[in-house]
């Protein structure tokens, strides 16, 4: 009776066995897929980190050397000869360059980079109105009044992040124009807006 139940026991594992072994043939390579993706995965993942940290360091050691120039233009020239990795990054290249142009007396052309940059396809809206603040904001820019006025506006709607400083620039092309009352007005509101902050 005890051989036949050890027989039995042995059969019946050595059945188990059998068909634990023909699902690990069969099923197996899932798991040794599933392995090679995730292992695949996360190599992928730190080589595309590694890879946008060089980038990021070669773009960031390209704009201090460009920085190094002696004079305005050459900063210029040296900063279009950069290779943005990024629309954003292509965004503070632009304002660098305006920046350069604008205190080397070039109001337009220093314009002229910001609204090249703030059309960029793939930009950002934040970087897109800092673009077209800055563009309405240059000196000598060759931008008219009305011009300026109309994109301040598009500018002070409510819910961008930039409304209360277009907002005073508003205010400052009334006291221009000899409308000193819509000017207090318009600042009146700004004291007493909610989104005020103590650097504004």
């Amino acid at each position: 009776m005890s051989d036949t139940d050890s027989f039995i026991d042995e059969v019946s594992e050595e059945i188990r066995r059998e068909k634990l072994f023909k699902t690990f043939r069969k099923y197996g390579w899932i798991g040794v897929a599933l392995v090679v993706i995730v292992v695949g995965g996360t190599g992928y993942r730190e080589y595309s980190r590694a890879a946008e940290k060089t980038a990021s360091e070669t773009f960031g050691s390209s704009v201090l050397e460009a920085l190094q120039e002696n004079d305005p233009s050459a900063r210029v020239a040296q900063l279009d000869t950069i290779t943005a990795p990024n629309a954003s990054a292509g965004a503070m290249i632009a304002m660098l360059q305006a920046a350069e142009l604008a205190s080397d007396k070039d109001g337009a052309g220093a314009a002229a980079k910001l609204e090249a940059a703030a059309v960029s396809g793939d930009l950002d809206q934040m970087y897109r109105d800092i673009l077209n603040f800055k563009r309405l904001t240059v000196a000598e820019s060759g931008i008219d009044a009305g011009a300026r006025r109309m994109g301040f506006e598009q500018l002070a709607t409510p819910g961008n992040p930039l409304r209360l400083l277009a907002e005073e620039q508003l205010a400052l092309l009334d006291l221009a124009e000899g409308d000193s009352a819509a000017a207090v007005n318009r600042l009146s509101m700004i004291l007493e807006d909610a989104e005020l902050t103590q650097g504004l």
